[in-house]
């Protein structure tokens, strides 16, 4: 066993490289998230900032609770340490974790865990959390009424156990068709991320949200989890053939279904891809034969990011039918990249990208005729969806995303240098970890 003179010189050295590297602006960053791989949204949106954030000099660690199986092994050449959280001992292994990386913040992810939270914010260093979507203050996560699909713009209140009764939910891994999710351990996850260091989100939108719930702005900051393009994007060919383009998950809140009624109604020939899998596609694919539209709808399901670029040049629209309101719509400016116009209904922060009869056309709500109708009219007139797709490739420019990355790294470091001069009252006070 090590003397305590031999550990106390051991925090010594430790506390000194820690000063050193904060002198020299390279950090320890230790990332905190449910998946390790590619998966959705958030999983672009971490791999895109740790893989910049690392390009830029800094150590890049995370600590997962499992896998995706896409792309695992270069999330870990990006992240080290790379560390999985068991079952059973998670506590144990995090404050184990936090010891030998010692990082000097955290940058919390999504995590349902209020034990694994606890600890974080009990570490002794700043602590970012970034908020993905609404799994924070709603019980479902999705924010609009299971039943009439109707967008929720309440803040999480008793509301939610009746008459919203979402702490009733679909049980995928069990063998009961229900569970039970608390809205006490909703309320503790909220409390404990107001005392969080800071708080980033996507949109305006998702800022308000939070507002609603009782965060200060001044704790919020906005950062869009946009792709660096590898390589300018070419635009549209925009042919004669109507090529119609969806890129999505196939889950509900992401309103296939009412996409595929929409494309019922239009009358001028077309063909539209959907790319994209999910829970809800067996659904959708059965509505489309029953519309008939199997003869002009295809279904490719998963395409890997690299095989895209051929489904976005063949296309002369890109559709977005999500009916929960999402925190930002990132498909949307992915597609403008290519010179595409977008037609999406107004669900949640697309409204704060697409410009309606500039860069596309902003729906209202769930309406499938006024969908159809922006359709046809972009297929008819392909000069008019040139010219809204070259606005929207231009438009799509001021999200750079080496100037979010300089915003996140900004925040860093005011809070890593704010708690180096004991200014971070928060971690000061804390530190039970020892980092």
């Amino acid at each position: 066993m090590p003397s305590l003179e031999a550990e106390r010189s051991a925090e010594r050295a430790g506390d000194q490289l820690k000063q050193k590297s904060v002198q020299l602006r390279t950090w320890r960053l230790l990332f905190v998230h449910e998946h390790c791989g590619d998966f959705g949204g958030a999983e672009a949106n971490i791999s895109l900032a740790a893989g910049e954030l690392r390009r830029r000099g800094h150590a890049v660690g995370l600590l997962y609770e499992r896998g995706t199986t896409r792309n695992e092994q270069r999330w870990r050449e990006v992240f080290n340490p790379c560390v999985q959280l068991p079952a059973h001992g998670k506590l144990d292994l995090l404050k184990d974790t936090l010891h030998e990386f010692r990082p000097h913040l955290v940058y919390l992810h999504k995590l349902a865990d209020v034990e694994l939270i606890e600890v974080l914010l009990q570490a002794g260093v700043p602590l970012v959390r970034m908020v993905h979507d609404h799994s924070l203050v709603c019980l479902r996560s999705y924010k609009y009424n299971y039943f009439t699909r109707e967008i929720c713009h309440r803040p999480a209140s008793l509301f939610c156990l009746f008459p919203c009764l979402a702490s009733f939910q679909r049980n995928t891994t069990g063998t009961l068709p229900l569970q039970w999710a608390s809205y006490t351990g909703k309320r503790r996850e909220i409390n404990l991320t107001k005392t969080c260091d800071a708080l980033v989100v996507y949109s305006e939108y998702q800022k308000q949200e939070l507002e609603r719930n009782g965060f200060t702005a001044s704790q919020i900051q906005i950062c869009v989890p946009v792709r660096p393009a590898s390589h300018p994007s070419p635009a549209s060919s925009f042919g004669p053939q109507n090529v119609l383009l969806y890129v999505g998950q196939i889950i509900r809140g992401k309103g296939v279904d009412v996409l595929l009624e929409a494309l019922a109604k239009v009358k001028v020939p077309f063909v539209c891809n959907i790319v994209g899998g999910g829970n809800h596609q067996a659904y959708c694919e059965r509505l489309c034969v029953q519309l008939k539209l199997n003869d002009r709808v295809r279904f490719w399901g998963y395409v890997p990011p690299a095989q895209l670029e051929s489904f976005y040049l063949e296309a002369s629209a890109f559709l977005m039918s999500s009916l929960w309101p999402e925190p930002f719509g990132m498909s949307g400016p992915e597609a403008m990249r290519y010179g595409l116009p977008v037609v999406a209904f107004d669900a949640g922060g697309i409204r704060e990208w697409l410009k309606d009869g500039e860069n596309g056309f902003l729906v209202p709500w769930k309406d499938a005729d006024a969908f159809a109708g922006r359709v046809e009219e972009l297929l008819c007139e392909k000069s008019l969806a040139r010219r809204m797709g070259l606005r929207g490739q231009e438009w799509v420019k001021q999200y750079d995303p080496v100037r979010q990355i300089d915003g996140l790294e900004a925040l860093f470091s005011r809070l890593i240098q704010g708690a180096n001069s004991g200014l971070g009252q928060r971690s000061a006070e804390a530190g039970l970890i020892g980092v």
